[in-house]
């Protein structure tokens, strides 16, 4: 007969979802996740038996590994040797597991993450307490299956007298799943248990009083009752696990940061040489060396200090930035009932619970049977022996073996396992002494049977049964908490001293945009003049900072670039430094027209924001404050009403409660002059109030805060100068029209280009400095000039035709340049 094969027409979708779905459900069951029953995956499961099966056992010498995995492949895992060495090793790391279920002897890894010795070198045995994973497996407790090639029977799941999920945790990524459960205190557990045997609507509070979070084997502190809660409530949360420090007090007012506990899986190796990573980039200024000096006696990491620094702002740098502090995710999935689930604590527990009901019932059923079989056995020998005489003669008058069995059950009504067992007896236990030792069995057994009956249909009983088993595995192999729970957790606030050395540099920032720091040894190594800079760039800030000041840069279309000066490129003198458009892209007629400094961003002062066409507002510091997108784009300080007006002027005021004068004027030579106080405060994106009353064509040229003693200093278009009082304008209200402070002319008049107020460094003026639109300066020496009244124009002090028409000035500071050290 020809067997015809039958092709079928499938979609590819089909095909790869049914096939993908045969994949992952085997590697979702058989590989990747742990039962929710015993806590193994197949892998540990097939170890643990195997192990057991062949006499490998705590109480007994060690093995050669590669005999326990050779036997484990070859019977129950057909699979690569690596992987069930690899799953050998892991359940013998006592910093992986919190109750290890394997003994190993030779090299078995280390925290440093180094591999474990090669299987023919180790030697491994099942510990004390994995005998509580197997004990009663021969009680018929579990179920069995064939093994990969059908030659013998496996368990599916170990009868696990102790709650190993979450004793001993389990982790695995499988398909479309993953698990994450960390190790628990194995007491807190057990009396969990026992609360919930007697208390079945227990609520996730009542058990937290007995489970208080994970216990890590490592120990260490985790932080965050909240996400505890949260992961035993819906099987995910986030903890923070912390490493246990101390710091020690050295001579020299030196200190040493010592870690004697890590997180849970952090590799020790690695964390040190993080930590050695910093000190040699210099992250932070203060740790000058750090060792591994763990030993046998347990783990060590020194990190010692340089002198006086603090070593509480380093410690807290060194949680946010290294493994010193990790988050932990819990992700409690589990099978259950034959599928992978997420679970709680009290569904875990509830269903640890179920099965070790089953367990004991199992049992107890085995026990049952085995002893009525043997009670039964034991009456029909006590029979025997009540007539033995009879007995013997009907068995010395039978054939053979079969016969006498045949005859006593004939002759005496004995059971065929009655029979059987008096034909075996031997002829020593036919004593008075065996009849009352039979006799003692016979009521032991009845006794026994009494109790297993009363077990298996009281569940009280069976209860019973079962907590004063959980508290004897407690009394053997309880043991005290390791890790430390902290309900909150806790804020790492890093100051800047610490991530940044406070280092005296000189900024620069120029007309055009460049701005760089250099170190005071590079300054002063070069002329001032040579500052990289194009020929026709100037500088418009140059001061000695510190690298833990702040930069505030502001520009003529209101916006404010903040740079902390550490963050500046470090440049030489000569060198030209950094592009502010190399970070921030300014519009093609912006440019900085201010640049302030300040030594904290927690300043109480205010800003004077004024434009050109008649706006003021006075703004709180900490409207200004930097965001956290400061790096790539800039901030608003001032919007502006209309897109051909600018900002003037930023003045800042240390004390808020100031009121000095405001001067101000417009560029046909009209000036005003009121007090701060009638300008109103408003945020960082507003206009602000009216200044003065400008009219069409007309705008103001500059806006500055004075007293009425002061002197201002004023250039016009056609290159006159002059100095005027302050007192020479009024004190009026503000938006007013203004009185005139330049001589009217009919045939080409002066027009007001800008003004400064006047500044002494020591007994005179400081110089100030015009620039032209050809991008040339004119220096003045204010002293050099009268003080003119309101109607002078003042006299003539450059030369337009020559350097071009001025376009504004300001007040040199030489004395900066001077003082710098």
């Amino acid at each position: 007969m020809v067997n015809h094969s039958v092709i079928e027409k499938l979609t590819l979708e089909q095909i790869m979802s049914e096939r993908f779905s045969r994949y992952s459900k085997s590697i979702i069951q058989e590989r990747a996740l742990p039962d929710v029953r015993d806590g193994l995956k197949p892998v540990q499961r097939r170890i643990l038996y195997a192990m057991n099966k062949d006499g490998n056992t705590y109480d007994k010498g060690f093995r050669k590994s590669a005999k326990s995995v050779g036997n484990v492949m070859g019977n129950f895992h057909p699979h690569g040797d690596s992987s069930i060495y690899e799953a050998l090793v892991r359940m013998s790391q006592e910093w992986k597991i919190r109750e290890p279920l394997i003994e190993m002897h030779g090299n078995n890894g280390s925290m440093d993450g180094d591999p474990a010795a090669a299987m023919r070198y180790t030697e491994a045995r099942l510990s004390k307490i994995a005998s509580e994973m197997l004990r009663d497996i021969d009680k018929d407790t579990v179920d069995w299956v064939p093994n990969f090639d059908d030659t013998e029977n496996e368990p599916t799941v170990l009868p696990s007298r102790f709650p190993n999920l979450l004793v001993n945790g389990a982790t695995g990524i499988s398909s479309g799943y993953a698990t994450e459960i960390p190790p628990h205190n194995l007491s807190e557990v057990l009396d969990a248990l026992i609360y919930l045997q007697k208390h079945s609507d227990a609520t996730l509070d009542d058990l937290m009083q007995f489970i208080k979070g994970p216990d890590f084997p490592t120990g260490g502190i985790v932080q965050g009752l909240d996400g505890i809660k949260k992961a035993y409530e819906t099987g995910r949360g986030k903890i923070i696990i912390r490493s246990k420090t101390d710091v020690e007090e050295l001579r020299g007012n030196k200190t040493l940061i010592r870690v004697s506990e890590l997180p849970y899986e952090v590799n020790k190796l690695q964390l040190v040489k993080q930590i050695d990573e910093i000190r040699i980039n210099k992250k932070i200024d203060g740790i000058a060396e750090v060792r591994d000096e763990s030993d046998r006696n347990g783990l060590s990491i020194a990190i010692e200090l340089k002198r006086d620094v603090d070593a509480t702002g380093i410690l807290n740098y060194l949680f946010k930035n290294t493994d010193l502090q990790i988050n932990y995710h819990f992700n409690v999935v589990a099978i259950n009932k034959m599928r992978p689930e997420r679970l709680s604590l009290k569904e875990i527990l509830e269903s640890y619970l179920d099965y070790q009901r089953l367990i004991v019932a199992k049992r107890t059923k085995y026990d049952l049977d085995k002893a009525m079989a043997r009670q039964h056995i034991v009456d029909g020998l006590i029979k025997a022996l009540s007539i033995l005489d009879q007995v013997i003669k009907t068995i010395r008058a039978s054939d053979n073996r079969k016969d006498a069995c045949n005859n006593l059950i004939s002759e005496f009504d004995f059971s065929e396992k009655q029979a059987d067992a008096i034909v075996k007896l031997q002829l020593y236990r036919l004593t008075n002494t065996d009849v009352v030792e039979l006799q003692a069995e016979k009521d032991k057994l009845s006794a026994d049977i009494l109790e297993y009956n009363t077990i298996l249909n009281d569940k009280n009983e069976l209860n019973k049964v079962l907590t004063k088993e959980f508290k004897d595995i407690k009394k053997a192999y309880g043991n005290d908490r390791l890790t430390k729970i902290e309900a909150e957790v806790e804020e790492l606030k890093i100051s800047k001293t610490i991530t940044v050395p406070e280092e005296d540099v000189v900024v620069l920032v120029s007309h055009d945009g460049y701005l760089k720091r250099s170190s005071v040894r590079s300054y002063k190594a070069s002329e001032v003049e040579e500052n990289g800079l194009k020929e026709d760039d100037y500088p418009i800030f140059l001061e000695q900072m510190t690298t833990l000041q702040h930069l505030f840069m502001f520009t003529n279309k209101g916006n404010l670039i903040y740079r902390p000066v550490h963050e500046i490129t470090d440049a030489r003198w000569k060198e030209t430094g950094e592009h502010i458009s190399q970070t921030i892209g300014l519009a093609d007629d912006e440019e900085i027209m201010k640049v302030m400094s300040f030594k904290t961003l927690k300043e109480t002062g205010k800003f004077v924001i004024s434009t050109s066409d008649g706006y003021i507002k006075q703004t709180e510091f900490d409207k200004l404050t930097p965001g956290r997108n400061y790096r790539s784009r800039p901030a608003v300080f001032e919007k502006l009403k209309d897109d051909s007006a600018n900002v003037v002027n930023v003045d800042y005021l240390e004390d808020a409660n100031a009121n000095p004068n405001v001067f101000i004027a417009s560029n046909v030579g009209l000036a005003t002059c009121f007090e701060l106080d009638e300008v109103s405060y408003s945020g960082a994106r507003s206009t602000g109030v009216r200044s003065m009353d400008i009219r069409d064509e007309e705008q103001v040229v500059d806006v500055q805060l004075v007293e009425q003693d002061d002197k201002v200093g004023m250039i016009t278009q056609r290159g006159f100068y002059k100095n005027m009082k302050v007192d020479e304008v009024p004190l009026a209200s503000r938006a007013r029209r203004g009185v005139q402070v330049l001589k009217s002319l009919k045939k080409n008049p002066h027009e007001l280009v800008d003004f400064v107020k006047l500044e002494k460094a020591t007994d005179s003026f400081n110089p100030i400095r015009v620039f032209t639109n050809r991008r040339r300066v004119h220096d003045i020496m204010p002293g050099d000039h009268p003080v003119n009244d309101r109607q002078s124009n003042g006299s003539a002090v450059m030369d337009v035709d020559a350097e071009g028409t001025p376009t504004s000035m300001a007040v040199l500071h030489p004395e900066v340049v001077a003082n710098i050290k």
